[in-house]
């Protein structure tokens, strides 16, 4: 398992996470042994917006003896005081379902608290009005919260909680059909979507995905906004592949779901390719690099990808991304002007060309 260093933190969160909307439909034997085979293989993320009250119970009699292998991402907001999955703005009815997850957790701190599923101007502002941002950070305070993040689909509003500085990580929806304004939560236009995601990289926020596969219609070529249907590990390297993204958050029904992610660990650079998107009149990501790291290998060795990521950040005044270009071994100015990446890129870009902006740039 890979993992990545949270900006704010020293917390090593694995790439593959896991979510919980559909895994309380198993019963509580599947639940249970899903996630403890999830720590077994190194995951150690977990999103509690599950569907299903049951959920609780079951992950938190998995965790049991190992509470400190896991990071857990609990939302205020979500209500299954009821039994089953609630929204709830109500400051009373907030601290007792958080109270209640706790409880069915076995566990007395949040490492995530989360401000929940706020997709409309309305839903901040009752959240800000409502006094639940000032209870989340008195309890930062305290050490019952570690660290504060806010899950939504609507990149104006996550801009605008960004705008307080409180943020830890954002959980956002991000797949190709979203990306490219394809879908129920394809919300923002794609270069919106990009630069928020640039944003967090440069403010240190680490982005937990969610909905990587569009709800499984990626999967499925009769469903698709594509032509083709793409794989799990296509999907999950697209959004792993976007700046500031910590963790993948895949939602999983059981064992065989867990094992179909597991994949990914193993997959080769082959099967982990996306570029097929280039090819789809549906996407608008062309004629720039995407990272998807199509050109490589690079005859002369350098990480073209990685080197555009870095020049990208450092353009918005990232000085982590410019420190980590000045580290790299191998540098833009090391191209040997080949021509092998411009040919290769199935998205239009000019690699060999911007290796010499890029050289310029950093001037090496």
């Amino acid at each position: 398992m890979e993992y990545r260093t949270l900006p704010h933190d020293d917390a090593r969160i694995s790439v593959i996470g896991l979510g919980t909307s559909s895994i309380g439909e198993a019963d509580e034997k599947e639940i249970i042994e899903t996630i403890r085979m999830a720590l077994d293989h190194g995951i150690n993320y977990i999103d509690m917006a599950s569907g299903h009250a049951a959920a609780f119970s079951g992950v938190g009699k998995a965790i049991a003896g190992r509470r400190d292998q896991v990071y857990l991402q609990i939302h205020f907001g979500a209500d299954y005081t009821s039994g089953e999955y609630g929204w709830t703005t109500d400051p009373d009815k907030v601290r007792k379902a958080v109270a209640w997850q706790l409880k069915m957790l076995q566990t007395d701190y949040i490492d995530f608290g989360f401000i929940h599923c706020i997709d409309e101007e309305s839903d901040l502002r009752t959240v800000q009005e409502n006094g639940i941002i000032d209870a989340i950070l008195e309890l930062k305070r305290q050490g019952v919260v570690r660290h504060i993040g806010l899950s939504s689909h609507t990149p104006a509003l996550v801009n605008q909680v960004l705008d307080m500085g409180i943020l830890d990580m954002v959980m956002f929806s991000i797949n190709p059909a979203y990306d490219n304004r394809h879908g129920e939560y394809a919300f923002g236009e794609s270069d919106e979507r990009l630069a928020l995601y640039q944003r967090c990289a440069k403010e240190g926020v680490g982005i937990s995905v969610m909905k990587p596969f569009c709800g499984g219609q990626l999967l499925d070529a009769e469903k698709s906004v594509f032509p083709k249907a793409l794989t799990r590990i296509q999907c999950l390297q697209y959004a792993l592949d976007q700046p500031g993204v910590i963790t993948v958050l895949p939602g999983v029904r059981g064992r065989d779901d867990l094992k179909a992610l597991l994949a990914y660990c193993d997959a080769s650079p082959q099967e982990k390719d996306y570029s097929i998107l280039a090819q789809f009149d549906a996407v608008k990501q062309k004629g720039r690099c995407v990272y998807c790291r199509h050109c490589h290998p690079c005859p002369a060795g350098l990480d073209i990808a990685l080197i555009h990521k870095y020049y990208d950040l450092a353009k918005l005044g990232d000085a982590l991304a410019a420190d980590h270009y000045h580290h790299l071994e191998r540098k833009a100015s090391d191209c040997v002007h080949c021509g092998h990446c411009t040919k290769r890129c199935p998205f239009g870009a000019d690699p060999m060309k911007e290796m010499e902006t890029i050289s310029a740039y950093f001037g090496e």
